[in-house]
């Protein structure tokens, strides 16, 4: 599909295609909707939204602060060890929030 024939399906124009293409502008929330609604995917997925809310993946990301203390608890053991560690550091982390 052209850009000029995809303009015509969303009432732009191939400029305007153009730009969003070139990351020179964003179309409108209508604009996602119809091409959404043109090549049959979720605005979600458009607009490159993962699975899971935002929140919720700043939630379960540790910072490097927390890392180091995950990796510096004993040097001898596996990362298999460290890994349990870092997942206990984020239930922490999630428990203190709903208190």
């Amino acid at each position: 599909m052209s850009q000029t024939e995809l303009g015509k399906l969303v009432n732009v124009s191939q400029q305007t295609v153009t730009a969003w293409e070139n990351n020179k502008a964003e179309p409108t929330s209508g604009a996602v909707t119809r091409l959404a609604e043109i090549f049959n995917i979720s605005t979600d997925y458009l607009l490159g939204v993962k699975s899971g809310t935002a929140s919720a993946d700043k939630e379960n990301t540790l910072t490097e602060n927390q890392k180091l203390i995950a990796y510096s608890i004993d040097p001898d053991i596996t990362d298999e060890e460290r890994e349990d560690i870092m997942q206990l550091v984020k239930i922490a982390m999630k428990n203190r929030r709903r208190i």
